[in-house]
């Protein structure tokens, strides 16, 4: 016989205004994302664990960056990828496992 757990983690969001984030934070952005701004803020805690969400944008150009509690910079977040549309004129091409 298996036993299986199931833990259910706790995560909150909470909106955060770009003047109350860590220091490092904005430094951060300043040097190495010159030009962009920060739209939106959130805290995410997550099993007592504490990050930032950090959106900041430039023109069209929207990223969102992730930060530890003490405004450490962990990675960027990539935005999922769209199905790629067939050029205009031509179908899309079958897959040999698929019915035509």
């Amino acid at each position: 016989m298996v036993a299986v757990l199931t833990v259910n983690a706790q995560v909150t969001h909470v909106m955060v205004k770009a003047s109350d984030l860590p220091k490092a934070i904005t430094e951060n952005v300043a040097k190495n994302y010159t030009g962009f701004t920060i739209k939106e803020a959130n805290k995410v805690t997550e099993n007592n664990i504490v990050s930032y969400n950090v959106m900041i944008n430039k023109g069209t150009t929207s990223e969102t960056l992730v930060y530890d509690k003490d405004g450490k910079f962990l990675r960027k977040m990539t935005p999922p990828t769209a199905a790629t549309p067939a050029p205009a004129g031509k179908p899309a091409e079958k897959k040999p496992h698929e019915k035509k």
